[in-house]
């Protein structure tokens, strides 16, 4: 029978992946696995890690396998069917932390496991955050791991973009990470993107329609001068900062994620309207 060690080393795997895997698959902590190294697995460990580490080695994401993501220093709970988060989206965090005005109030639309929405509500408990996504299994595993880490502040909805808010509602920032690549993307079929929603990675266009779609809705639910934000591929930047002109923004930048790439896109409803300013 292999050891701890043993079924690491023989897995196929990088290192870091199989030890997770392994984490899993004993419900062990890694501290204890590398202690009791030397020490046989037993039958029916190694039963299921063989398994799990097939199921890698097939291309299956590791995050579904083990059920989590780490974000923002967190743990989320995933599961198939709900977009895994990525390093790229923390720049979204910090704009909205740094921007939200103080007991202000965050839309986070299509939030998935509502990695955004939860880290905002964690970081800066003054803000309340409502979180919306089309997707019932979203939803669920979002709300889910709003109660798990403690996010009291964030309430989950069910719906397409705008849909489940009252026509009264208004917000002082929205925050969106939607999706954003086009149809014939030849990434989406390869690594992760070719297991994960389909319908969270491209709006089966150009890439750009649901951008559009909240570049011209977001006003109607924004307070005066309030803001919103777009992530979108590191090529549409100039593409969105023309939506969000177009859609009567102000104050209107990039911003770069950690590899200095354009990630996300930010505008500000004027104070006053036109007509206001004309009095």
């Amino acid at each position: 029978m292999p050891t701890h060690d043993q079924l690491i080393a023989t897995s196929g795997l990088p290192r870091h992946e199989a030890r997770a895997l392994l984490e899993h698959a004993s419900g062990r902590r890694r501290e204890w696995l590398i202690g009791h190294g030397d020490e046989e697995a037993g039958e029916a460990l190694a039963a299921r890690f063989a398994t799990l580490a097939l199921r890698r080695r097939q291309g299956e994401p590791l995050a579904y396998l083990v059920g989590w993501r780490e974000f923002h220093g967190r743990r989320f709970e995933l599961e198939p069917g709900v977009l895994i988060p990525r390093a790229d989206t923390e720049v979204a965090v910090r704009w909205v932390c740094a921007t939200a005005p103080e007991g202000g109030s965050v839309l986070d639309l299509g939030t998935g496991s509502a990695a955004i929405a939860v880290t905002v509500a964690l970081e800066r408990p003054d803000l309340s955050v409502l979180a919306t996504d089309l997707s019932p299994v979203a939803a669920r595993v979002a709300a889910r791991n709003a109660g798990l880490l403690g996010a009291a502040r964030v309430e989950v909805r069910t719906g397409n973009w705008f849909a489940p808010l009252r026509p009264d509602e208004r917000f002082d920032l929205i925050i969106s990470n939607p999706p954003y690549l086009a149809a014939d993307d030849p990434h989406l079929g390869t690594g992760d993107l070719r297991f994960e929603p389909r319908t969270a990675l491209t709006d089966e266009a150009d890439g750009l329609r649901a951008l559009h779609v909240l570049a011209t809705g977001a006003a109607a639910h924004l307070r005066c001068a309030g803001w919103l934000g777009l992530e979108h591929g590191w090529t549409q930047g100039a593409a969105v900062r023309a939506l969000l002109a177009a859609a009567g923004f102000v104050a209107i930048r990039t911003l770069h994620d950690d590899e200095h790439r354009e990630r996300l896109s930010v505008g500000r409803l004027p104070s006053q309207t036109a007509a206001e300013r004309q009095e």
